[in-house]
């Protein structure tokens, strides 16, 4: 989970002012996401190229840079963080709006950077030589109960379980990570009595089909990009207009610690899963209290979830590696 906290003589909003005359191309920095080393790097490409750039020092500067930038009708937006960063990105251009007009480019610079690998880019330099191809796609976007995200929606975790995963789980793991932390950290892990709505499923070609799955669940995976690693199964083709929605019923604990476990349960064929490929769903507590669900990794607690795909919302600059439908014959491994 990506988090912009204050940092010590750096004032909020800072613009530079050196070579910062391209007002339609904007980088909104994260200087404390990741290993916290690539400030300096991130200012120097940028400056090459005459972007102006913004870094963030304070919970809610990423999306307040984001919707400043889509108001005044930037053309494209970088961010150069993790996926917590990049989610607050992409919320303030919806705030103001401007999905349709403005362009997101993503430098990865978080701990695991999933989102930025999905789109084929995976360090600094890649970054900014797939902005100067201008390589584009128009990907889908998902809302959970108004918010966006890019790659996937969590029910069943934990804040803490988040915040210990370390930089290393991340990288090999990707949001799979943050299911094997919660299920270390807890001595019992409370399953999900949910109620699961799922409309217009692809799997049997009917788009007017409304499903219901009840039951308690230890975990709701709902991916819209590729959500993690160590697995043949990548998940989530980022360009159907589709979620791709996996709900591992309750299952000893001891079933699913360890990565080895994890990675195999989300396998074709393995029990304990149930698996849909939907356009939008509901999630409904059924224990009258909120459940806990991590969007991208920043957290959301509600009784009711509802969850909408918007196919093709999203223009994002990739790199030459990018495929939308990583599971597809010549794809990129998760």
């Amino acid at each position: 989970m990506e988090r912009d906290v204050d940092r010590v003589g750096q004032p909020s909003g800072d613009v530079e002012p050196e070579n910062g005359t391209d007002a339609d191309h904007v980088v909104i920095c994260n200087p404390v996401s990741g290993t916290e080393d690539h400030l300096e790097r991130v200012r120097t490409l940028a400056r090459e190229r005459g972007f102006s750039v913004r870094i963030t020092s304070s919970e809610g500067d990423g999306v307040r840079f984001a919707r400043e930038a889509g108001a005044n009708g930037v053309d494209l937006v970088v961010a150069s963080g993790g996926d917590g960063t990049i989610n607050k990105v992409v919320n303030g251009l919806a705030e103001a709006e401007a999905l349709e007009r403005t362009t997101l480019a993503v430098v990865p610079t978080g701990t695991g950077n999933n989102f930025a690998s999905n789109l084929g880019v995976d360090t600094i330099e890649e970054a900014f030589e797939a902005i100067d191809t201008g390589r584009r796609r128009r990907i889908d976007l998902g809302t959970a109960n108004g918010r966006a995200f890019v790659n996937s929606c969590v029910g069943g975790l934990t804040a803490e379980a988040s915040g210990a995963t370390t930089p290393d789980e991340k990288r090999r793991l990707g949001v799979l990570a943050y299911v094997s932390r919660a299920l270390e950290t807890v001595s019992s892990f409370d399953s999900l009595p949910i109620r699961a709505t799922l409309e217009g499923g692809a799997d049997d070609g009917d788009a007017s089909t409304r499903k219901t799955w009840t039951g308690e669940a230890m975990l709701v995976l709902v991916g819209n990009c590729r959500r993690f690693g160590g697995t043949r199964r990548a998940q989530a083709n980022v360009e159907d207009g589709l979620f791709e929605v996996t709900i591992v019923e309750d299952a000893p604990t001891a079933d699913l610690v360890g990565e080895a476990a994890l990675a195999g349960l989300f396998e074709r064929g393995e029990r304990h899963i149930v698996r849909h490929r939907v356009p939008s769903l509901a999630l409904e507590s059924l224990r009258s209290e909120p459940i806990e669900y991590s969007l991208d990794g920043e957290m959301l607690d509600t009784e009711t979830l509802e969850l909408e795909t918007a196919a093709n919302a999203l223009e994002v600059v990739v790199g030459d590696r990018y495929r939308p439908d990583p599971d597809a014959a010549g794809g990129r491994s998760g």
